[in-house]
C-alpha cells in the first residue's frame, strides 16, 4: 500500500504520403538495432528483486508478492510515451477505452470489469470522481511529474476502499534522491499531426533533507475531425522535507481541460471543459525504523461544463462542481517474528452541486487490517538450524476491512492471500478477496432525454478468486501465468428493453467473469527489452434477461500486447508496440506505435509515432479514433553538477 468539421481529403492524402515511404526505413532501423543490441548485452537488475508495497501488507519483492502487480518505472524512456495511457496498454489485463487521446474522457477497467469499478490512486489517495467514473484518470498532474504506475489485477477493498472491485492503479510522482539526482531543468517541445502542438517543463531543486520538483504542461490538438479538438494545461508543485519527526510531503496540482465531444454521447456536436485541483499532506513517522505510521489529508475539487450543442450555448447545459475531502492514519510494523500488521483509519467526504443532479454529500468511514506471515525455510547445518531472512518458503496473508457511509450502511471486504516458493525459481500464488463500490451522483441522480439515474440503486460487490504462478529462471527472465474468476452481485449498468427506451439505471445479478493471463519479460540487457502479455476473458450475461446494456458488453475477450526497447550505444532508442484487441463479438484490430529517440547529452530530439497500421477503430462503440499520427520535438536537459 502506498505510505497519475472533418479535415478535408487532400490534407488527409498529403500526411498519409509523408507517412508511408518512411515504414520500410523504420523496418530496417529496427532490424539494425536489434543486431546490434546483441553484442554484449550488460547485467541488469532482474525483477525478482523489485521491492513493491502495493497491494500488501509489508515490503516484499515482486517475486515474493501474493499478487498480481504490474510496476512501471514513467522516468524510463519517457520521452517515448505520449502519454499516460500509452504506459497502462503495455498491460492486457488493463484495458483502454478512449474517446480522444491525449488522455480526453479516458475510462480503464481490469479483468473485464467496467471503468467504474477500477480504482484510480495518486500518491495513495483516492481519485476517483464522485460525480461520475469517467472522470477517474482526469489526473490534475503533468506527464513530466510521474514517477511510477503500479497495477493491482484483482479486488483491492480490503486496504483501498469502495470501487475497487477490477483492480486498483496508484500514480505516483518523481521523488529526486540526494547523491543521485541533481538539481535539473527539462524543456520539452513537440508539434505534428491534427494541429498537435505541446510543451512541458520539469525543474527540480535537490538538497540533503529538503527537494522541490516543479511541472508543467500545455497540449493543444485542432483535432482529426471536426469538434474533436482538445486542449488541456496543467501544473504541480510537490516539497519534501526531511526531520527528525520523519518524512514530509506537500502536492499541489490542477489542470484545465477543454474539447469537442463529437459523438461522445450521441449524434451530437457536444463540447466539454473540466477542471480539477488537488492538494495532499503526507506525514511519515518512525524514520529509520522498521515501523511506519502515515497521516494523510487530501482536498480533490473537480468541475465539469457540457454542452450538449457546440453552436447551441443556450440549450441544452450541465455544469457541476463536486468536492472530496479525504483523510487517513496508517501503520505497519512487525508484531513477531517474520509477522506484519498493517492497520488504518479513513474518512471521506464528497459534496456535489449540479444543474442537473442536485445537491448532495455524503460521508464514508473505515476501519481496516491485514497481518502477514512470512513462512521461512529452516535447514540443518552442521546439527543446528538457521533461519536466513533470504530463506522464505512462502507467504501468508488475511486482513477485513469494515466500510460505513451515509445512513448507517457498512460492509465488509475480507482478503486471504498465499504464497508457496518452489524449486527451481518457481513461486505458486493464490488469493480471494471482496471488492465493492457505491454508485456514483450520475448514477442516482441523473436525468435527460435519454438517460434516468435510480436513487433507489444499492452498492455492487463482488468475489473475486485467483491463482497462478511465477517464474524466474534467470535475471534476464520473468514468466508469469494466472486463472480468476470473478462473481458479482447488484452490479449496476444502464439497461432498456428496446431502442425506443431510455437508459435507466439498474442493479444486475449473476454477472460473472472468468479468464487467464499472462506474461514474459525478457531483458537481454540493459540495452533491451521484451515484454509479451496477453488475457483471455469469458463473461456471462444471463443476468440481462433479454435486456440491452450499455456497458455489460463492452470488454475485450482477446487482448494481446507486445513491446520491444532497444538502445544503440546511447545515441538512439526505439521503442515499438503493437496490440491487437477483440472485443466481445467484435472483429479484432491491430494498432502499432513506435518511438525514436537520441537519449544522451543535454538535447533530446524524439519522434512518437501513432497508429502505423492507421486502423479505423473504437475503443468506445460509435466514438471513431484518429488514423495514423506523429509527434516530433526535443528536450533539453540542464542540471547543476556538484
Amino acid at each position: 500500500m502506498s505510505i497519475r468539421k472533418t479535415r478535408c481529403k487532400r490534407h488527409a492524402e498529403q500526411d498519409s504520403k509523408l507517412i508511408r515511404p518512411s515504414l520500410l526505413s523504420y523496418l530496417m532501423l529496427l532490424a539494425s538495432l536489434y543486431a546490434n543490441a546483441q553484442q554484449n548485452p550488460p547485467a541488469i537488475v532482474p525483477d525478482s528483486t523489485t521491492v513493491i508495497v502495493f497491494g500488501n501488507a509489508a515490503a516484499v519483492s515482486q517475486g515474493e508478492s501474493a499478487r498480481s502487480v504490474v510496476v512501471t518505472d514513467t522516468q524510463q524512456n519517457r520521452l517515448a510515451y505520449q502519454d499516460l495511457e500509452d504506459y497502462l496498454r503495455a498491460d492486457a489485463s488493463v484495458d483502454i477505452q478512449q474517446r480522444a487521446p491525449a488522455g480526453v474522457m479516458a475510462d480503464i477497467s481490469v479483468r473485464g470489469a467496467s471503468f467504474e469499478q477500477s480504482l484510480i490512486l495518486l500518491n495513495g489517495m483516492r481519485m476517483n470522481d464522485a460525480e461520475t467514473s469517467h472522470f477517474n484518470l482526469d489526473l490534475p498532474l503533468p506527464l513530466a511529474a510521474l514517477g511510477s504506475i503500479d497495477v493491482l489485477h484483482g479486488a483491492g477493498s480490503t486496504l483501498y476502499g469502495s470501487d475497487a472491485i477490477g483492480g486498483v492503479v496508484d500514480f505516483v510522482t518523481w521523488e529526486p534522491a540526494w547523491g543521485r539526482d541533481r538539481s535539473a531543468l527539462r524543456l520539452r517541445t513537440g508539434v505534428g499531426s491534427f494541429g498537435e502542438n505541446q510543451q512541458s517543463f520539469l525543474g527540480t531543486l535537490v538538497e540533503k533533507r529538503y527537494s522541490e520538483v516543479a511541472a508543467g504542461g500545455h497540449d493543444l490538438s485542432t483535432g482529426f475531425i471536426a469538434d474533436r479538438d482538445d486542449r488541456t494545461e496543467s501544473a504541480s508543485s510537490e516539497t519534501r522535507l526531511s526531520t527528525r519527526l520523519g518524512s514530509t510531503d506537500l502536492l499541489l496540482a490542477g489542470d484545465d481541460r477543454s474539447f469537442g465531444a463529437a459523438q461522445f454521447y450521441g449524434n451530437y456536436n457536444s463540447w466539454e471543459r473540466t477542471k480539477g485541483w488537488f492538494a495532499a499532506l503526507i506525514q511519515q513517522f518512525d524514520p529509520g525504523s522498521e515501523s511506519r505510521t502515515e497521516a494523510a489529508f487530501g482536498y480533490r475539487r473537480h468541475s465539469d461544463i457540457f454542452l450538449l450543442e457546440r453552436d447551441q450555448p443556450a440549450g441544452q447545459k450541465n455544469q457541476h462542481v463536486d468536492d472530496g475531502f479525504e483523510g487517513s492514519l496508517r501503520d505497519r510494523r512487525p508484531i513477531f517474528s517474520n509477522v506484519t500488521l498493517l492497520s488504518g483509519l479513513e474518512e471521506t467526504t464528497d459534496h456535489i452541486e449540479s444543474t442537473n443532479l442536485g445537491e448532495h454529500g455524503r460521508n464514508r468511514g473505515a476501519g481496516y487490517g491485514e497481518l502477514e506471515w512470512r513462512v521461512a525455510r529452516r535447514r540443518a547445518i552442521q546439527g543446528k538450524t538457521m533461519q536466513p531472512k533470504s530463506m522464505q518458503l512462502g507467504t501468508i496473508s488475511i486482513g477485513a476491512r469494515e466500510e460505513v457511509y451515509s445512513g448507517g450502511r457498512s460492509v465488509l471486504s475480507p482478503a486471504l492471500a498465499a504464497t508457496l516458493r518452489l524449486p527451481h525459481e518457481v513461486k505458486l500464488r493464490a488469493s480471494i478477496s471482496k471488492g465493492f463500490r457505491i454508485p456514483t451522483y450520475i448514477d442516482l441522480y441523473y436525468s435527460d432525454p435519454t438517460t434516468l439515474g435510480n436513487s433507489s440503486l444499492k452498492p455492487e460487490s463482488a468475489w473475486n478468486y485467483e491463482a497462478g504462478a511465477d517464474w524466474y529462471p534467470n535475471s534476464r527472465l520473468a514468466a508469469a501465468l494466472t486463472v480468476f474468476y470473478s462473481s458479482q452481485r447488484d452490479t449496476i449498468d444502464y439497461t432498456r428493453a428496446s431502442s425506443s427506451q431510455r437508459w435507466q439505471a439498474t442493479n444486475l445479478s449473476g454477472l460473472r467473469f472468468s479468464g487467464v493471463e499472462g506474461s514474459i519479460d525478457w531483458r537481454a540487457g540493459s540495452n533491451q527489452q521484451f515484454k509479451a502479455t496477453w488475457t483471455l476473458l469469458d463473461g456471462a450475461q444471463k443476468a440481462l434477461h433479454g435486456l440491452q446494456s450499455e456497458y455489460v458488453f463492452n470488454y475485450p475477450v482477446n487482448n494481446g500486447r507486445v513491446q520491444w526497447t532497444a538502445s544503440l550505444r546511447r545515441i538512439l532508442m526505439l521503442r515499438t508496440s503493437l496490440g491487437v484487441v477483440q472485443r466481445y463479438q467484435q472483429t479484432p484490430y491491430p494498432v502499432w506505435d513506435a518511438s525514436l529517440v537520441h537519449p544522451s547529452g543535454h538535447v533530446h530530439p524524439y519522434v512518437q509515432m501513432t497508429n502505423l497500421t492507421n486502423t479505423g477503430y473504437a475503443e468506445i462503440d460509435g466514438v471513431r479514433m484518429p488514423g495514423r499520427g506523429f509527434v516530433g520535438g526535443l528536450e533539453i536537459a540542464l542540471s547543476r553538477n556538484r
